[in-house]
Protein backbone atom coordinates (compact mmCIF):
# COMPACT_ATOMS: atom_id res chain seq x y z
CA UNK A 1 0.00 0.00 0.00
CA UNK A 2 1.77 3.42 -0.79
CA UNK A 3 2.20 6.15 1.68
CA UNK A 4 1.75 9.59 0.95
CA UNK A 5 1.79 12.77 3.14
CA UNK A 6 -2.18 13.12 3.28
CA UNK A 7 -2.90 10.28 4.72
CA UNK A 8 0.18 10.24 7.29
CA UNK A 9 -1.33 13.97 8.19
CA UNK A 10 -4.82 12.48 8.70
CA UNK A 11 -3.59 10.36 11.26
CA UNK A 12 -1.44 12.56 13.05
CA UNK A 13 -4.87 15.05 13.17
CA UNK A 14 -7.08 11.39 14.38
CA UNK A 15 -4.10 11.78 16.96
CA UNK A 16 -4.87 15.29 18.40
CA UNK A 17 -1.78 16.65 16.00
CA UNK A 18 1.59 16.99 15.76
CA UNK A 19 1.67 19.08 19.34
CA UNK A 20 0.22 16.21 20.45
CA UNK A 21 2.85 13.68 20.14
CA UNK A 22 5.41 13.77 22.52
CA UNK A 23 7.71 10.68 21.51
CA UNK A 24 7.17 8.28 18.49
CA UNK A 25 8.82 5.00 17.36
CA UNK A 26 7.63 1.60 15.70
CA UNK A 27 8.36 -1.73 16.06
CA UNK A 28 7.61 -4.36 13.07
CA UNK A 29 4.01 -3.49 12.43
CA UNK A 30 3.16 -0.95 14.86
CA UNK A 31 3.49 3.30 15.51
CA UNK A 32 4.48 3.35 19.28
CA UNK A 33 3.89 6.81 20.76
CA UNK A 34 3.78 8.91 23.76
CA UNK A 35 1.35 11.16 23.54
CA UNK A 36 0.46 14.64 25.50
CA UNK A 37 -3.19 14.00 26.05
CA UNK A 38 -4.66 10.54 24.80
CA UNK A 39 -8.05 12.20 25.32
CA UNK A 40 -7.58 14.17 22.64
CA UNK A 41 -7.51 11.13 19.87
CA UNK A 42 -10.54 10.74 17.67
CA UNK A 43 -10.18 6.95 17.66
CA UNK A 44 -12.98 6.93 15.57
CA UNK A 45 -11.33 8.69 12.35
CA UNK A 46 -8.04 6.77 13.57
CA UNK A 47 -9.21 3.55 12.83
CA UNK A 48 -11.24 4.72 9.81
CA UNK A 49 -8.14 5.37 7.70
CA UNK A 50 -7.00 2.72 5.19
CA UNK A 51 -3.59 2.53 6.57
CA UNK A 52 -4.39 1.62 10.17
CA UNK A 53 -5.41 -1.83 11.44
CA UNK A 54 -6.12 -1.18 14.68
CA UNK A 55 -5.06 0.95 17.94
CA UNK A 56 -4.96 0.73 21.81
CA UNK A 57 -3.27 2.12 24.33
CA UNK A 58 -1.12 0.49 26.88
CA UNK A 59 1.95 0.90 30.05
CA UNK A 60 1.53 4.45 28.61
CA UNK A 61 2.12 4.02 25.08
CA UNK A 62 -0.80 4.73 22.33
CA UNK A 63 0.17 1.84 19.08
CA UNK A 64 -1.00 2.06 16.06
CA UNK A 65 -1.04 -1.35 14.40
CA UNK A 66 -0.30 -0.30 10.20
CA UNK A 67 1.73 -3.41 8.97
CA UNK A 68 5.14 -4.91 8.29
CA UNK A 69 6.87 -2.68 6.14
CA UNK A 70 4.49 0.06 5.37
CA UNK A 71 4.45 0.94 9.16
CA UNK A 72 8.45 1.95 8.36
CA UNK A 73 7.08 4.64 5.30
CA UNK A 74 4.66 6.20 7.76
CA UNK A 75 6.78 6.56 10.46
CA UNK A 76 9.78 8.57 7.99
CA UNK A 77 6.91 10.69 7.08
CA UNK A 78 5.45 11.01 10.14
CA UNK A 79 8.82 12.39 11.34
CA UNK A 80 8.98 14.70 8.37
CA UNK A 81 5.92 16.52 8.75
CA UNK A 82 5.59 16.94 13.25
CA UNK A 83 9.68 17.27 13.06
CA UNK A 84 9.49 15.37 16.33
CA UNK A 85 13.12 13.35 15.37
CA UNK A 86 13.56 9.94 15.37
CA UNK A 87 13.70 8.36 18.64
CA UNK A 88 14.17 4.94 19.88
CA UNK A 89 12.16 2.14 21.65
CA UNK A 90 14.27 2.72 24.77
CA UNK A 91 13.03 7.00 24.50
CA UNK A 92 9.80 5.93 23.69
CA UNK A 93 9.66 3.86 26.92
CA UNK A 94 11.20 6.28 29.25
CA UNK A 95 8.83 8.84 27.84
CA UNK A 96 6.09 6.44 28.51
CA UNK A 97 6.67 5.80 32.52
CA UNK A 98 6.24 8.99 33.34
CA UNK A 99 2.42 8.72 32.29
CA UNK A 100 2.14 5.63 34.68
CA UNK A 101 1.05 5.30 38.16
CA UNK A 102 2.70 3.14 40.65
CA UNK A 103 0.95 0.22 39.88
CA UNK A 104 1.27 0.84 36.64
CA UNK A 105 5.30 1.18 37.04
CA UNK A 106 5.03 -1.91 38.61
CA UNK A 107 3.65 -4.28 36.56
CA UNK A 108 5.55 -2.44 33.47
CA UNK A 109 9.00 -3.53 35.67
CA UNK A 110 7.47 -7.13 35.63
CA UNK A 111 6.64 -7.70 32.21
CA UNK A 112 10.01 -6.06 30.58
CA UNK A 113 11.75 -8.80 32.79
CA UNK A 114 9.61 -11.75 31.87
CA UNK A 115 8.36 -11.15 27.87
CA UNK A 116 12.10 -11.24 26.72
CA UNK A 117 12.57 -14.58 28.31
CA UNK A 118 8.85 -15.68 27.36
CA UNK A 119 10.21 -17.70 23.99
CA UNK A 120 12.12 -19.64 25.68
CA UNK A 121 9.62 -20.76 28.41
CA UNK A 122 6.98 -21.42 25.43
CA UNK A 123 9.12 -23.42 23.46
CA UNK A 124 10.12 -25.88 26.59
CA UNK A 125 6.50 -26.40 27.82
CA UNK A 126 5.28 -27.25 23.67
CA UNK A 127 8.38 -29.37 23.80
CA UNK A 128 7.62 -30.54 27.36
CA UNK A 129 3.83 -31.05 26.13
CA UNK A 130 5.27 -33.17 23.40
CA UNK A 131 7.16 -35.50 25.84
CA UNK A 132 3.55 -35.96 27.84
CA UNK A 133 2.18 -37.08 24.40
CA UNK A 134 5.08 -40.15 24.10
CA UNK A 135 4.82 -41.04 28.04
CA UNK A 136 1.75 -40.27 29.01
CA UNK A 137 -0.18 -43.57 29.40
CA UNK A 138 -3.79 -44.43 28.39
CA UNK A 139 -3.62 -42.01 25.40
CA UNK A 140 -3.36 -44.32 22.61
CA UNK A 141 -2.68 -47.74 24.23
CA UNK A 142 -4.80 -48.79 27.69
CA UNK A 143 -2.49 -48.34 29.98
CA UNK A 144 0.38 -48.05 28.25
CA UNK A 145 2.25 -45.05 26.91
CA UNK A 146 3.33 -44.74 23.41
CA UNK A 147 7.18 -45.31 24.85
CA UNK A 148 5.91 -48.80 26.60
CA UNK A 149 5.12 -50.17 23.53
CA UNK A 150 7.79 -48.88 21.16
CA UNK A 151 10.59 -48.88 23.26
CA UNK A 152 12.64 -47.61 20.37
CA UNK A 153 10.79 -43.60 21.45
CA UNK A 154 12.15 -44.27 24.70
CA UNK A 155 15.47 -42.10 24.42
CA UNK A 156 13.73 -39.99 21.72
CA UNK A 157 11.35 -38.86 24.51
CA UNK A 158 14.14 -38.50 26.99
CA UNK A 159 16.00 -36.24 25.55
CA UNK A 160 13.24 -34.01 24.66
CA UNK A 161 12.88 -33.95 28.21
CA UNK A 162 15.67 -32.94 29.00
CA UNK A 163 15.66 -30.61 26.20
CA UNK A 164 12.48 -29.34 27.74
CA UNK A 165 13.13 -28.94 31.39
CA UNK A 166 16.47 -27.14 31.07
CA UNK A 167 14.89 -23.73 30.98
CA UNK A 168 12.62 -24.43 33.89
CA UNK A 169 15.44 -26.22 36.11
CA UNK A 170 17.79 -22.94 35.02
CA UNK A 171 14.86 -20.54 35.22
CA UNK A 172 16.48 -18.06 38.03
CA UNK A 173 19.21 -18.20 35.03
CA UNK A 174 16.73 -17.07 32.58
CA UNK A 175 15.42 -14.50 35.10
CA UNK A 176 18.88 -13.22 36.59
CA UNK A 177 19.71 -12.06 33.06
CA UNK A 178 16.55 -10.39 32.38
CA UNK A 179 15.81 -8.91 35.80
CA UNK A 180 19.28 -7.46 36.06
CA UNK A 181 19.70 -5.74 32.71
CA UNK A 182 16.19 -4.14 33.23
CA UNK A 183 17.24 -2.93 36.60
CA UNK A 184 20.38 -1.13 34.81
CA UNK A 185 23.05 -4.00 35.95
CA UNK A 186 25.81 -6.21 34.21
CA UNK A 187 23.71 -9.10 32.60
CA UNK A 188 26.26 -11.68 32.72
CA UNK A 189 26.33 -11.08 36.41
CA UNK A 190 22.68 -11.86 36.16
CA UNK A 191 22.99 -15.17 34.68
CA UNK A 192 25.81 -16.03 37.25
CA UNK A 193 23.29 -15.14 39.91
CA UNK A 194 20.71 -17.26 38.97
CA UNK A 195 23.35 -19.97 38.16
CA UNK A 196 24.52 -19.64 41.73
CA UNK A 197 20.95 -20.00 42.92
CA UNK A 198 20.58 -23.35 41.78
CA UNK A 199 23.88 -24.67 41.87
CA UNK A 200 24.19 -28.40 41.93
CA UNK A 201 26.33 -28.12 45.19
CA UNK A 202 22.89 -26.88 46.89
CA UNK A 203 19.85 -28.97 48.26
CA UNK A 204 17.00 -29.23 45.14
CA UNK A 205 14.48 -26.83 45.98
CA UNK A 206 11.78 -29.46 44.82
CA UNK A 207 13.54 -32.15 47.24
CA UNK A 208 13.07 -29.60 49.74
CA UNK A 209 10.04 -30.73 51.53
CA UNK A 210 11.01 -34.48 52.00
CA UNK A 211 14.66 -33.38 53.20
CA UNK A 212 12.72 -31.00 55.92
CA UNK A 213 10.21 -34.19 57.08
CA UNK A 214 13.37 -36.65 57.61
CA UNK A 215 15.04 -33.37 59.21
CA UNK A 216 18.73 -33.54 57.43
CA UNK A 217 18.41 -30.40 55.46
CA UNK A 218 22.33 -29.39 55.03
CA UNK A 219 23.55 -26.18 56.53
CA UNK A 220 26.28 -23.95 56.35
CA UNK A 221 27.56 -22.69 59.78
CA UNK A 222 28.83 -18.75 59.23
CA UNK A 223 30.51 -17.90 62.84
CA UNK A 224 26.97 -19.78 64.52
CA UNK A 225 24.63 -18.45 62.41
CA UNK A 226 22.88 -21.49 60.69
CA UNK A 227 22.07 -21.28 56.90
CA UNK A 228 20.58 -23.53 54.85
CA UNK A 229 22.45 -24.83 51.95
CA UNK A 230 18.75 -24.66 50.01
CA UNK A 231 18.85 -23.88 46.06
CA UNK A 232 15.67 -21.87 44.57
CA UNK A 233 14.89 -24.40 40.94
CA UNK A 234 11.45 -22.75 39.56
CA UNK A 235 11.29 -20.12 41.75
CA UNK A 236 10.81 -16.67 41.04
CA UNK A 237 10.85 -14.01 43.54
CA UNK A 238 14.21 -14.93 44.93
CA UNK A 239 15.90 -14.25 41.75
CA UNK A 240 13.56 -11.07 40.96
CA UNK A 241 14.87 -9.38 44.93
CA UNK A 242 18.19 -10.31 44.63
CA UNK A 243 18.59 -9.17 41.33
CA UNK A 244 17.24 -5.87 42.50
CA UNK A 245 19.84 -6.01 44.94
CA UNK A 246 22.97 -6.91 42.55
CA UNK A 247 22.17 -4.12 40.37
CA UNK A 248 22.17 -1.62 42.92
CA UNK A 249 24.80 -2.96 44.23
CA UNK A 250 27.19 -2.68 40.89
CA UNK A 251 25.61 0.84 40.05
CA UNK A 252 26.38 2.08 43.64
CA UNK A 253 29.80 0.38 43.15
CA UNK A 254 30.24 1.75 39.51
CA UNK A 255 30.09 5.25 40.23
CA UNK A 256 32.43 5.05 43.28
CA UNK A 257 35.49 2.88 42.02
CA UNK A 258 38.16 4.44 40.06
CA UNK A 259 37.92 2.88 36.13
CA UNK A 260 41.48 1.23 36.73
CA UNK A 261 40.59 -1.00 39.69
CA UNK A 262 37.16 -1.81 38.26
CA UNK A 263 37.74 -5.15 36.75
CA UNK A 264 39.28 -6.44 39.99
CA UNK A 265 36.47 -4.94 42.47
CA UNK A 266 32.73 -4.26 40.94
CA UNK A 267 32.06 -8.01 39.73
CA UNK A 268 33.80 -9.69 42.81
CA UNK A 269 32.46 -7.76 45.63
CA UNK A 270 29.10 -7.43 43.90
CA UNK A 271 28.54 -10.84 43.81
CA UNK A 272 29.97 -11.46 46.68
CA UNK A 273 27.83 -9.29 49.07
CA UNK A 274 24.21 -10.43 46.79
CA UNK A 275 25.54 -14.23 47.16
CA UNK A 276 25.55 -13.56 50.61
CA UNK A 277 22.23 -11.56 51.16
CA UNK A 278 20.52 -13.84 48.78
CA UNK A 279 20.83 -17.06 50.87
CA UNK A 280 20.77 -15.35 54.37
CA UNK A 281 17.96 -13.52 53.97
CA UNK A 282 16.82 -13.57 50.41
CA UNK A 283 16.17 -16.59 49.81
CA UNK A 284 14.95 -17.55 52.91
CA UNK A 285 12.10 -14.31 53.26
CA UNK A 286 11.25 -14.61 49.60
CA UNK A 287 10.73 -18.81 49.89
CA UNK A 288 8.23 -18.17 52.43
CA UNK A 289 6.61 -14.86 50.89
CA UNK A 290 6.42 -17.10 47.93
CA UNK A 291 4.65 -20.39 49.13
CA UNK A 292 2.39 -18.18 50.95
CA UNK A 293 1.21 -16.20 47.72
CA UNK A 294 0.90 -19.95 46.40
CA UNK A 295 -1.09 -21.44 49.49
CA UNK A 296 -3.43 -18.54 49.41
CA UNK A 297 -4.05 -18.62 46.02
CA UNK A 298 -4.23 -22.69 45.59
CA UNK A 299 -6.81 -22.11 49.08
CA UNK A 300 -9.22 -19.90 46.93
CA UNK A 301 -9.41 -21.77 44.17
CA UNK A 302 -10.20 -24.60 46.09
CA UNK A 303 -12.70 -23.50 48.62
CA UNK A 304 -14.56 -21.07 45.28
CA UNK A 305 -13.43 -22.99 42.51
CA UNK A 306 -16.57 -21.91 40.64
CA UNK A 307 -16.46 -18.27 41.67
CA UNK A 308 -12.46 -18.34 40.72
CA UNK A 309 -13.07 -19.67 37.14
CA UNK A 310 -15.94 -17.45 36.23
CA UNK A 311 -13.94 -14.30 37.91
CA UNK A 312 -10.47 -15.13 36.44
CA UNK A 313 -11.59 -17.12 32.97
CA UNK A 314 -14.41 -14.15 32.37
CA UNK A 315 -11.93 -10.98 33.06
CA UNK A 316 -8.36 -12.31 32.10
CA UNK A 317 -8.97 -10.12 28.94
CA UNK A 318 -9.39 -7.14 30.78
CA UNK A 319 -6.35 -8.09 32.40
CA UNK A 320 -4.67 -8.05 28.95
CA UNK A 321 -6.05 -4.51 28.14
CA UNK A 322 -4.38 -2.91 31.57
CA UNK A 323 -1.07 -5.08 31.08
CA UNK A 324 -1.21 -6.39 34.23
CA UNK A 325 -1.06 -10.16 32.63
CA UNK A 326 2.06 -10.21 33.19
CA UNK A 327 2.31 -9.80 36.53
CA UNK A 328 0.61 -13.97 36.65
CA UNK A 329 3.82 -15.03 34.60
CA UNK A 330 5.10 -14.98 37.52
CA UNK A 331 2.26 -16.64 39.49
CA UNK A 332 1.80 -19.26 37.03
CA UNK A 333 5.65 -19.81 37.31
CA UNK A 334 5.42 -19.91 40.87
CA UNK A 335 2.73 -22.46 40.99
CA UNK A 336 4.15 -24.85 38.62
CA UNK A 337 7.42 -24.97 41.10
CA UNK A 338 4.98 -25.67 44.41
CA UNK A 339 2.42 -27.80 43.30
CA UNK A 340 3.63 -29.04 40.22
CA UNK A 341 1.18 -27.48 37.95
CA UNK A 342 -1.08 -24.08 37.41
CA UNK A 343 -4.59 -24.04 37.23
CA UNK A 344 -4.78 -20.29 36.06
CA UNK A 345 -3.03 -20.86 32.77
CA UNK A 346 -5.34 -22.94 31.11
CA UNK A 347 -7.94 -20.33 31.74
CA UNK A 348 -5.73 -18.06 30.00
CA UNK A 349 -5.50 -20.36 26.80
CA UNK A 350 -9.16 -20.29 26.74
CA UNK A 351 -9.89 -16.79 26.90
CA UNK A 352 -7.36 -16.20 23.97
CA UNK A 353 -9.34 -18.53 21.43
CA UNK A 354 -12.41 -17.16 22.76
CA UNK A 355 -11.24 -13.36 21.47
CA UNK A 356 -10.42 -15.12 18.26
CA UNK A 357 -13.59 -16.85 17.70
CA UNK A 358 -15.72 -13.16 18.68
CA UNK A 359 -13.48 -11.23 16.12
CA UNK A 360 -13.57 -14.62 13.63
CA UNK A 361 -17.51 -13.70 13.87
CA UNK A 362 -17.53 -9.93 12.50
CA UNK A 363 -15.98 -11.26 9.32
CA UNK A 364 -20.03 -12.12 8.92
CA UNK A 365 -21.53 -9.28 10.20
CA UNK A 366 -19.39 -6.08 8.50
CA UNK A 367 -19.62 -5.02 5.15
CA UNK A 368 -16.32 -3.02 6.16
CA UNK A 369 -13.96 -5.09 4.01
CA UNK A 370 -11.07 -3.87 5.74
CA UNK A 371 -12.63 -5.25 9.29
CA UNK A 372 -13.00 -8.57 7.34
CA UNK A 373 -9.77 -9.36 6.52
CA UNK A 374 -8.94 -7.90 9.85
CA UNK A 375 -11.25 -10.38 11.62
CA UNK A 376 -9.57 -12.90 9.72
CA UNK A 377 -6.32 -12.59 10.55
CA UNK A 378 -6.72 -11.67 14.15
CA UNK A 379 -8.62 -14.58 14.78
CA UNK A 380 -6.02 -16.97 13.42
CA UNK A 381 -3.08 -15.17 15.93
CA UNK A 382 -5.65 -15.39 18.83
CA UNK A 383 -5.74 -19.28 17.90
CA UNK A 384 -2.19 -19.28 18.76
CA UNK A 385 -1.62 -17.24 21.37
CA UNK A 386 -1.65 -13.36 20.29
CA UNK A 387 -4.63 -11.94 21.20
CA UNK A 388 -3.90 -8.01 20.80
CA UNK A 389 -4.89 -7.88 17.23
CA UNK A 390 -8.22 -9.50 17.94
CA UNK A 391 -9.17 -7.17 20.87
CA UNK A 392 -7.71 -4.00 19.76
CA UNK A 393 -8.55 -4.33 16.18
CA UNK A 394 -11.76 -5.69 15.97
CA UNK A 395 -13.57 -6.60 19.65
CA UNK A 396 -13.27 -3.95 21.69
CA UNK A 397 -13.92 -1.52 18.51
CA UNK A 398 -17.17 -3.09 18.06
CA UNK A 399 -17.64 -3.84 22.22
CA UNK A 400 -20.10 -6.55 21.80
CA UNK A 401 -17.81 -9.12 20.31
CA UNK A 402 -15.39 -8.59 23.54
CA UNK A 403 -18.41 -9.18 25.91
CA UNK A 404 -19.46 -11.87 24.07
CA UNK A 405 -15.80 -13.89 24.62
CA UNK A 406 -15.78 -12.66 28.43
CA UNK A 407 -18.88 -14.40 29.44
CA UNK A 408 -17.67 -17.23 27.00
CA UNK A 409 -14.34 -17.49 28.71
CA UNK A 410 -15.86 -17.44 32.22
CA UNK A 411 -17.90 -20.74 31.34
CA UNK A 412 -15.49 -22.30 30.26
CA UNK A 413 -13.11 -21.17 33.50
CA UNK A 414 -15.95 -22.45 35.66
CA UNK A 415 -15.91 -25.63 33.93
CA UNK A 416 -11.86 -25.88 34.14
CA UNK A 417 -11.20 -24.84 38.10
CA UNK A 418 -14.33 -27.24 39.29
CA UNK A 419 -12.70 -30.39 37.43
CA UNK A 420 -9.17 -28.91 38.76
CA UNK A 421 -7.17 -28.62 35.20
CA UNK A 422 -4.13 -27.74 35.43
CA UNK A 423 -1.02 -27.10 33.11
CA UNK A 424 2.21 -28.52 33.92
CA UNK A 425 4.14 -25.84 31.83
CA UNK A 426 3.17 -22.89 29.63
CA UNK A 427 2.62 -23.38 26.14
CA UNK A 428 1.14 -21.65 23.74
CA UNK A 429 -2.01 -19.74 24.77
CA UNK A 430 -4.50 -20.86 22.27
CA UNK A 431 -5.30 -23.81 20.64
CA UNK A 432 -2.28 -25.90 20.76
CA UNK A 433 -2.33 -25.34 24.48
CA UNK A 434 -4.03 -28.72 25.16
CA UNK A 435 -0.67 -30.28 24.86
CA UNK A 436 0.65 -28.50 28.45
CA UNK A 437 -2.38 -29.88 30.50
CA UNK A 438 -2.04 -32.66 32.49
CA UNK A 439 -3.57 -35.59 30.72
CA UNK A 440 -5.87 -36.85 32.67
CA UNK A 441 -7.31 -33.00 32.65
CA UNK A 442 -7.77 -33.07 28.78
CA UNK A 443 -11.38 -34.25 28.37
CA UNK A 444 -12.17 -31.26 30.67
CA UNK A 445 -10.17 -28.91 28.75
CA UNK A 446 -11.56 -29.78 25.31
CA UNK A 447 -15.29 -29.71 26.74
CA UNK A 448 -14.06 -25.50 27.79
CA UNK A 449 -11.99 -25.22 24.39
CA UNK A 450 -15.65 -26.44 22.41
CA UNK A 451 -17.56 -23.75 24.37
CA UNK A 452 -15.13 -21.03 23.46
CA UNK A 453 -14.65 -21.78 20.20
CA UNK A 454 -18.34 -21.60 19.19
CA UNK A 455 -20.36 -20.05 21.67
CA UNK A 456 -18.45 -16.49 21.07
CA UNK A 457 -19.76 -17.00 17.31
CA UNK A 458 -23.11 -17.64 18.71
CA UNK A 459 -23.51 -14.64 20.71
CA UNK A 460 -21.64 -12.33 18.72
CA UNK A 461 -23.86 -13.26 15.48
CA UNK A 462 -27.25 -13.76 17.63
CA UNK A 463 -26.59 -10.21 19.07
CA UNK A 464 -25.41 -9.06 15.69
CA UNK A 465 -28.25 -9.62 13.50
CA UNK A 466 -30.47 -8.34 16.67
CA UNK A 467 -28.98 -4.82 16.74
CA UNK A 468 -29.11 -4.60 12.69
CA UNK A 469 -33.06 -5.10 12.96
Amino acid sequence: MSVNRETVQELIDALGGKENIHTATHCVTRLRLVLNDEGKVDSDRLNGIDLVRGSFSTNGQYQVVIGQGTVDEVYKVMVDITGIGESSKEDVKSAAEQNLNPLQRAVKVLADIFIPILPAIVTAGLLMGLNNVLTGPGIFYDEKSIVDVHAQWKDFADIINLIANTAFVFLPALIGWSAVKRFGGSPLLGIVLGLMLVHPGLLNAWDYGKALEEGNIPVWDLFGLSIEKVGYQGQVLPVLVAAYVLATIEKYLNKKIPDAFKLLIVAPVTLLITGFLAFIAIGPVTFTIGNVITDGLVGIFDNFAALGGIIYGGFYSLLVITGMHHTFLAVDLQLISSTGGTFLWPMLALSNIAQGSAALTMMWLTNDEKVKGLSITSAISAYLGITEPAMFGVNIRFKYPFIAAMISSAIAGLILTVNKVKATSIGVGGVPGFLSIQQGSWGAFFIGMVIVLFLPIILTFAYGKLKKQ
